[in-house]
């Protein structure tokens, strides 16, 4: 069902200073930060030959990714992206299989326009996965 890896992403809590890190010391692609307000974050996403990482950082006073900073002063990996062909079978597979589904379990348009949804971390061994529709 999950294919390829679409993207790891890392909460910061200085966003130009990790894309710098990025960009200038480790020579990478970096791009622009671009706020995505329903989903409370503001993105940067550091192309790799094989996928990319996603920089995330607080956009608002109700961001998910407060709490994680809170947590994680230094930041942290936060989530890690899989690519699926059909997102609602995907969802509908996972259900059924047990898994708890974020939110009001339909997807939400994502940082790369296509569809996402998120499931809960006590069902996939502590971490917070993300599925994208390919």
């Amino acid at each position: 069902m999950i294919g390829r890896l679409n993207h790891v992403a890392i909460a910061v809590p200085d966003l130009e200073k990790a894309s710098a890190l990025y960009r200038d010391t480790f020579g990478a692609k970096v791009s622009d930060p671009v706020d995505q307000p329903d989903h409370g974050v503001i993105t940067v996403f550091v192309e790799l030959p094989n996928t990319k990482i996603e920089l995330l950082h607080p956009l608002g006073d109700n961001s998910p990714i407060s709490g994680f900073l809170e947590r994680n002063k230094d930041g942290g990996i936060h989530h890690i992206c899989y690519e699926v062909d059909d997102i609602i079978a995907a969802r509908d597979r996972l259900k059924a299989e047990g898994l708890r589904i974020l939110g009001n379990g339909e997807p939400k348009i994502g940082a790369h326009g296509k569809p996402v949804l998120f499931m809960h971390p006590k069902d996939t061994t502590g971490t917070l996965l993300e599925i994208e529709q390919a």
